[in-house]
């Protein structure tokens, strides 16, 4: 008869204390300062036997990388991010003291992406305690800055990385399995106008006003040609403005006007093709109005859309682990923001997106994880690790 392997079972009240002890140190990014947690988290996996580096691309800006093998056999990553969005006003409870009530754990990061992380440290430590379950390589990659423009990740990715084959993103998505998201760009565009005396507008060129012809283009172009680009799982392309900037006296006309474009792409898309579309925008938008513009640079973003395949094995295994742990619709979905997958992605890793909590209460005061989901989201980590580990997944 063949033998059963009985699972551990995540220790809840562990789990807990971890969250608890994560919330409470002030990651706020900016400034990030993810070192503290990111020793923290050293610690935490040093005493379940895995190995444990540092790499930093800013004094303080941490990345910690945990690696355990065990065998032959692939390589499995997890990874989410240690920094979070400033607490803001408006909290019922100190927003880095885990409180909770109702089911439910609040604190700065609960869900973003905290919880997630506390979740993969109880994963990571129950598949070091059964080594006899799995073979390969397995891996926690937590990094610092995902919030403002994913540097940690991306200078994992740059800093001659292991060769991963199948990673679990951490992210709040009510333990579903998201297997694609969006990208983004962000050009700071600058019109030029000619500076006069208000009193005699005629001498000069108004710079808003050259703008303000450039804005109806941009919502043109986003209605007539971008918002058609659509993708099953993320929905449609978008094209938008988010800040504005013109103008340096009450008396002066402007002699310049400077907009953040927004351009959110979905998998695809090809980035340069994208710059592409936008320089021809503004050259059009010259011939046509008169306007001066270029984009004086591109300001970071998280990075570039991507899908992992839904008839790639670990999305298999997500859906199954989600589904085997209380989740009845467990995707595949596809995010509207962008994450960190794409940089494993870019490494050659086939991945998805699962974790515990809503985005509809991250960044927001009084956010939470629902204990339930919280204990679960340990499980199907596991489920989804020991799945991908076993020798007829290696390469």
């Amino acid at each position: 008869m063949k033998k059963t392997l009985s699972c551990a079972e995540p220790d809840i009240a562990r789990m807990k204390r971890d969250l608890a002890a994560l919330v409470a140190i002030n990651t706020e990014n900016p400034p990030g300062r993810e070192r503290e947690a990111a020793e923290l988290i050293a610690t935490l996996l040093g005493d379940a036997g895995f190995d444990l580096s540092y790499s930093e691309y800013q004094p303080g800006r941490t990345n910690v990388i945990a690696v355990l093998n065990n065998g032959e056999g692939p390589c499995f990553a997890f990874n989410t991010h240690i920094d979070v969005v400033p607490a803001g006003e408006g909290w019922s409870s100190d927003p880095f003291t885990l409180t909770e009530r109702d089911g439910r754990l609040y604190g700065r990061g609960a869900c973003d992406a905290k919880g997630p992380l506390a979740a993969m440290l109880e994963a990571m430590r129950m598949l070091a305690a059964q080594r006899e379950t799995w073979s390969g390589t397995l891996m926690g990659i937590f990094v610092a800055d995902e919030e403002s423009s994913s540097e940690g990740a991306k200078f994992f990715a740059r800093d001659t990385p292991p060769a991963i084959d199948f990673a679990v993103i951490g992210e709040p998505t009510a333990n579903a399995a998201f297997s694609a998201h969006k990208g983004s760009l962000r050009p700071w565009v600058r019109v030029e106008g000619v500076t006069a005396h208000s009193g005699t507008p005629d001498l000069g060129v108004n710079a808003i006003y050259r703008a303000a012809a450039l804005l109806t283009m941009i919502e043109e172009q986003h209605h007539n040609n971008v918002k058609r680009r659509c993708h099953p799982l993320v929905g449609s392309a978008t094209l938008t403005v988010t800040r504005i900037l013109g103008g340096h006296a009450d008396n002066v006309l402007p002699g310049a006007c400077e907009m953040l474009l927004d351009r959110r792409m979905v998998p695809g898309e090809d980035e340069a093709a994208v710059k592409q579309e936008i320089d021809d925008l503004l050259a059009k938008a010259q011939e046509r109005y008169g306007v001066r513009a270029s984009v004086l640079r591109y300001q970071p973003t998280t990075g570039g859309a991507t899908e992992t395949d839904a008839g790639q094995a670990i999305v298999r295994a997500g859906l199954e682990a989600c589904r085997a742990n209380g989740q009845p619709e467990p995707g595949p979905f596809g995010f509207q923001g962008g994450c960190d997958l794409v940089h494993f992605r870019s490494l050659g890793a086939q991945g998805i997106v699962i974790g515990p909590g809503s985005l509809s209460v991250a960044h927001k005061p009084d956010e939470y994880v629902p204990i339930d989901e919280f204990v679960a989201a340990s499980r199907i980590y596991r489920q989804v690790a020991c799945a991908m580990l076993k020798r007829e997944y290696a390469r």
